[in-house]
């Protein structure tokens, strides 16, 4: 299929392409998106299901929401147009270079690494950025994200199991040469490629996130590995970063998760993240398992053995608003409020207890919007209303006072990254049982933002920076287009 089929179903059309020496790096990300949720459902059926059942969940909640009269009620969910092209995928890596060409690859498709996740707080010996958009724009075309994880070598407690892994990491490569050739085109012209270039590099990147189900490890090798830590397994045992879930993004993670189980998933017993909410906040997740897949590795004679290994599953989020520092503060509180009342409970029935503690913990996180913006809990894009302005209004009249009057709306922002407990969580689930961080350097807990830069090749950026700013260019375009002196 060729770049310009690729984007025509989305933004772009041929002739658009065409008109220009350079592709449009959203187009260009579009074609990226449909070609790996191609790959992926072919590599993964059951995604297709998935698939499916959202699109359908989010088709029901689109015209039971349109019928609704409040705009307030609808103002954090997205187009239907945006969540038809809306996912999140996940990669685990395994060395800096291939962080840092990682980094390079993503930048022609538009996606920048914002924010720092130390996942040793939940026993694995990585930590993680998320890839990007970064502007409004961008994020309204098609919004892709990837969650991709560095292993952290020095967390590993078995000195013979970190050396081996090195040593297979080492000497892998899972960037073809044409990729690298075009990531260096691509550089000498501010991460540009022009619309052939831009279909090849579609091609070749998909080398990198593909399934290849003979392992780079012999057998003993990887049981060496999955018997340290089963993610030190699926990083250095195979000859590409594959892609280990590809998520769409649900309006109704509720409904969506009980279909999944109706229609014969196995899913996970509960959804992570914040409890259910009138006015949802951050990020819920859930999962079907992952699943038991065939491989084959090569003996001590060079001969194929079968085997098989477990690490690619199929999960959904629903995303809500982007919370402020202060509202982050508050999230943080409540949730280890509530582990703690978990942690005293019996053993039987947690998943539903947890659902339980949660809801009530909760309670004391608003769950309106205004009361939400009032007490500076949620970012929120202004925009001016059609109502036309009294000379009794103060021209220096506060930002509240415009929303409540009706002279402004408020829409949350929707929140664009990821929970660390919520990753963790799911990582966790699909592990296999009792290998819940027992390999791991007990200096775990400790998060190294410096060492993931230094492996990036470059500073992360900061999420409430984002939301911030697009939350200040709002409000100072109001004030450009009423004349108004905005105050906060």
């Amino acid at each position: 299929m060729s770049f310009a089929s690729l984007t025509s179903s989305s933004v772009a059309s041929a002739s658009q392409l065409s008109a220009g020496p350079y592709a449009d790096p959203n187009d260009i990300r579009n074609a990226f998106t449909v070609a790996m949720s191609a790959m992926y459902r072919n590599e993964v059926p059951l995604y297709g299901d998935l698939v499916r059942i959202v699109r359908s969940i989010n088709e029901h909640v689109i015209e039971q929401r349109s019928k609704s009269q409040s705009a307030t009620e609808s103002a954090n969910y997205a187009a239907s147009e945006r969540l038809d092209l809306e996912r999140h995928g996940a990669i685990r890596l395994g060395t800096p270079y291939e962080l840092r060409t990682v980094r390079r690859l993503f930048a022609v498709i538009g996606l920048k690494p914002v924010g720092y996740y130390d996942l040793s707080v939940a026993g694995l010996p990585m930590h993680a950025t998320c890839f990007r958009p970064v502007d409004g724009v961008a994020l309204a075309k098609n919004p892709f994200r990837v969650f991709t994880t560095l292993l952290r070598p020095e967390l590993l407690r078995d000195e013979e199991a970190r050396n081996l892994a090195a040593s297979l990491l080492d000497r892998r490569e899972i960037f073809s040469p044409e990729l690298l050739e075009l990531l260096d085109a691509a550089e000498q012209n501010d991460n540009r490629l022009n619309p052939q270039q831009a279909e090849k590099f579609v091609t070749e990147a998909m080398k990198t996130f593909s399934w290849r189900p003979v392992a780079s490890a012999s057998e003993s090798e990887y049981r060496k590995l999955v018997s340290e830590h089963p993610i030190l397994a699926d990083i250095a045992s195979f000859k590409s970063s594959h892609i280990n879930h590809l998520t769409p993004r649900t309006l109704d993670i509720t409904a969506s998760q009980k279909q999944m189980s109706v229609e014969g998933l196995k899913v996970k017993d509960r959804i992570e993240g914040p409890p259910a909410r009138k006015c949802p906040i951050l990020l819920r997740q859930t999962s079907f398992l992952a699943l038991e897949e065939r491989i084959k590795f090569r003996n001590s004679e060079g001969s194929l053995v079968e085997g098989t290994h477990r690490a690619r599953f199929g999960e959904i989020e629903e995303r809500g608003a982007a919370v402020t520092t202060k509202g982050r503060k508050l999230y943080d509180q409540l949730l280890v409020a509530a582990m703690d009342k978990y942690r005293t409970v019996s053993a039987t029935s947690k998943a539903t207890t947890m659902d339980q503690i949660l809801a009530d913990v909760f309670q004391a996180y608003p769950d309106d919007w205004s009361e939400l913006r009032k007490q500076d809990l949620v970012y929120c894009t202004y925009h001016l209303t059609q109502k036309p302005r009294p000379d009794t209004l103060p021209l220096n009249a506060s930002l509240e006072s415009l929303v409540s009057h009706g002279f402004l709306t408020a829409k949350p922002i929707t929140y664009e990254d990821f929970l660390p407990f919520s990753a963790a969580g799911i990582f966790q689930s699909n592990l296999k049982p009792g290998s819940e961080g027992e390999s791991i350097q007990k200096q775990a807990n400790m998060p190294d933002q410096e060492g993931l830069e230094r492996a990036l090749g470059c500073p992360l950026l900061s999420a409430d920076d984002l939301y911030l700013r697009a939350q200040t260019q709002s409000i100072e375009q109001c004030a450009m287009g009423s004349g108004w002196d905005v105050r906060s």
